[in-house]
């Protein structure tokens, strides 16, 4: 009877380390609080405006940490693992 050669399987390793991990959680951390930041604004009454849509926090703050997180999860994916 022959023998067959045995295979050694390399440890599996994950596509990203620790770092691109934690840089993800951020990243959707920020998208997250961006979207809870521009929610919000309406009114009781339908048929009056409500000039608090127009505020600092909806136009301005939230998009741009909206934004910032998906720059940071690209950043992520993009980082090369040290590991």
């Amino acid at each position: 009877m022959s023998k067959k050669p045995e295979i050694k399987s390399a440890p599996t390793s994950f596509v990203f380390g620790k770092a691109n991990y934690r840089i993800m959680l951020i990243g959707i951390g920020l998208i997250l609080v961006g979207f809870v930041l521009m929610s919000g604004g309406k009114t009781e009454d339908p048929k009056k405006f409500s000039e608090e849509l127009f505020n600092f926090q909806r136009i301005t703050l939230a998009p741009i940490l909206v934004l910032s997180g998906f720059v940071l999860e690209i950043y992520a994916i993009l980082k090369k693992n040290n590991d």
